[in-house]
């Protein structure tokens, strides 16, 4: 059994340790007004390192620079983290990567358990628990498992439904995975920033990148001069390289996510995998048993195959749960979203965990790069610029193992 991580009363979920509870709406500027008037100051110096972006991949190369003794700046359009670094489920889903997505997974693991301990937030070892609602979906995990060298735990039918809340009908087994995270995603990455604005990381808010080139970041309050510039501004990388964008076939995937309070048997303690999930990372869906999953589940629901559905959840330490979630990749997604989609996720999850009410809190679109037969997009347009995109919805997972990788100072 992994260590319990949440603790219950009769009226609510709390979480057990350090952490913040500092809202989006809370977040505290990273410059004063004075700094975000006049880049003045900034233009006086010269850094070592510009990161265009504060999302998860941005600070973790802002964060690899300040241990390698950078004198680092992060440029921002936004007033503050809110694009998909926070509306994700807060999951560092470390065992089923593969190929170079694990080799990063496994670099970042520590580096989050770290900057925990430095930042102030929590980051619960919690694992991850895949529950089988089908032979075809036990037969994966059986073979997934012989993949793993003893990472991962199978689980029969009964320990399945002692570790995670969900109607025993029809659980058929499970696995524990259990060296992946969970953090809460609404206050990770913004206590990062904070904790890298108190080390003498720089932030510069409210302020457009308009153009880069060797040594020189323009920008809508001017130029500044650096040693090493990092592109890493996600599915914008368009507005800046649009001849790469369409090379390598960069689109926004646009999501629908849901975060509830329903009343379960118990609090879910474990990120929450489903057949859904395994057909959506790589060290699941190599497996020759992925095939059978597929075609039951498409065969069975094909409107949740055609929203490209990964049914997962994740629980906060407030007692939310947040649902997810479906898939749609285009060059501009349209803000409408339908409700066809909503109404699903919210139909599984009923099923999943037995209960009628699930006490919808709120709805969100996520957006985040996607690009075909790829994971990450990392390219040097020119001399001393670098562009990092992680190319998939694993930003959370392996960003801070891709920038320990490919940072060059």
């Amino acid at each position: 059994m992994t260590p319990d991580i949440f603790a219950t009363d009769s009226t609510d979920f709390g979480v057990i340790g350090s952490g913040t509870t500092t809202s989006m709406r809370q977040q505290p500027a990273l410059i004063d007004d004075a700094g975000a008037r006049s880049l003045s100051a900034a233009d006086a110096d010269h850094f070592d390192l510009v990161v265009a972006g504060s999302g998860i991949v941005g600070l973790a190369y802002a964060y690899e620079g300040l241990q390698r003794g950078a004198r680092v700046l992060v440029i921002d359009r936004a007033a503050e983290i809110c694009g998909a670094s926070v509306r994700n489920f807060g999951h560092a889903c470390i065992t089923a990567q593969s190929g170079i997505a694990r080799e990063y997974a496994d670099l970042a693991r520590p580096r989050w358990l770290r900057l925990a301990r430095e930042a102030g937030f929590a980051a619960a070892e919690s694992g991850t628990v895949v529950v089988a609602r089908s032979d075809e979906e036990r037969a994966l995990l059986d073979e997934f498992a012989a993949t793993r060298d003893g990472e991962v735990r199978l689980l029969d039918a009964a320990a399945t439904n002692e570790l995670v809340p969900v109607r025993p009908e029809p659980t058929v087994g499970g696995a524990l995975l259990p060296l992946d995270l969970q953090v809460d995603p609404r206050t990770a990455a913004p206590a990062i920033a904070r904790w890298l604005a108190s080390q003498g990381v720089r932030f510069l808010q409210r302020t457009a990148v308009t153009g880069v080139a060797e040594g020189v970041v323009s920008t809508s309050r001017g130029e500044v001069h650096a040693d090493r510039i990092v592109v890493a501004v996600n599915h914008d990388i368009d507005e800046l390289f649009p001849e790469m964008a369409e090379r390598t076939g960069v689109l926004r995937c646009h999501l629908q996510m849901i975060r509830a309070r329903p009343r379960l048997r118990f609090a879910l303690q474990h990120p929450l995998f489903t057949g859904w999930s395994m057909l959506r990372y790589s060290a699941f869906a190599e497996c020759e048993a992925a095939a059978a999953v597929r075609s039951r589940l498409h065969a069975e629901h094909p409107v949740a195959a055609e929203l490209d559905l990964n049914h997962m959840h994740t629980m906060s330490s407030t007692g939310h749960l947040y649902i997810g979630d479906t898939h749609l990749r285009t060059v501009a997604p349209q803000p409408f979203q339908p409700e066809s989609g909503f109404e699903t996720l919210l139909a599984f999850t009923r099923d999943l965990f037995g209960v009628d009410d699930l006490h919808v809190e709120q709805r969100w679109q996520g957006v985040y790069a996607s690009a075909p037969e790829r994971e990450y997009l990392v390219e040097s347009p020119c001399a001393g610029v670098q562009v990092s995109t992680v190319t998939t919805g694993i930003g959370m997972t392996t960003a801070l193992g891709l920038a320990h990788v490919t940072l060059d100072l």
